[in-house]
């Protein structure tokens, strides 16, 4: 039977440097609240991840604000997203049976989902995918990576899951995907963080 142990959930995360993350967000509220609503997520999805097993932060730079979790944090090295995801998945792979990589920005993404990824990869599936509303995607989990899946994307726009798609059937991996979700990245979406797990964060944010 699979055990926690044999599963690792890594969270890609940005370092929260006003001006530098949610940039579409902060001409609403600020950078200096856009910073704060990035530190909220990055914390939630760190609790979303530790519900399915060991979980790690791997940012983009240093910080010293991410002293203050308590996880491992590791460097992410690569020219591109796509590169990243790959040396990440690899290294994680080279530790624990199955790996789950999630972003930091999809609140909509709960422990389920990632108990879900993490048993179908158990079950055979080489690849699992949440498709995310704005053509990309939540999460990837893998037992087995290439460096094929990540080729020729063009990250950032609404043809990532696409082209992701079109990758994998060409490396000849089996995949699965899971209900799609949606992310914070547009002034818009900070309404849609008014549930009962975001209101806090999604009101401050919205007063500032």
């Amino acid at each position: 039977m699979p055990t926690r142990a044999d599963c690792l959930v890594i969270v890609f995360a940005r370092a929260p440097r006003a001006g530098a993350v949610k940039t579409r967000l902060a001409g609403r509220i600020g950078e200096a609240a856009a910073s704060r609503l990035h530190q909220r997520l990055v914390r939630a999805a760190l609790r979303t991840a530790a519900a399915c097993g060991r979980a790690e932060l791997h940012a983009t730079r240093g910080h010293r604000w991410f002293e203050t979790l308590d996880v491992p944090v590791r460097l992410q090295r690569g020219a591109d997203l796509g590169e990243r995801m790959f040396r990440a998945l690899r290294a994680g792979l080279r530790r624990h049976r199955r790996v789950v990589l999630i972003g930091s920005d999809a609140p909509a993404l709960s422990g389920g989902d990632l108990r879900r990824a993490a048993r179908l990869l158990q079950a055979g599936a080489d690849v699992v995918l949440v498709p995310a509303e704005d053509g990309g995607y939540a999460l990837i989990g893998a037992r087995r990576v290439v460096a094929g899946i990540f080729e020729s994307v063009a990250w950032g726009t609404r043809s990532v899951m696409t082209e992701t798609r079109a990758n994998l059937q060409r490396c000849g991996l089996r995949w699965r995907e899971l209900r799609t979700v949606w992310d914070v990245d547009r002034p818009q979406d900070l309404e849609r963080l008014r549930s009962p797990r975001f209101a806090s964060a999604g009101r401050r944010a919205a007063r500032r």
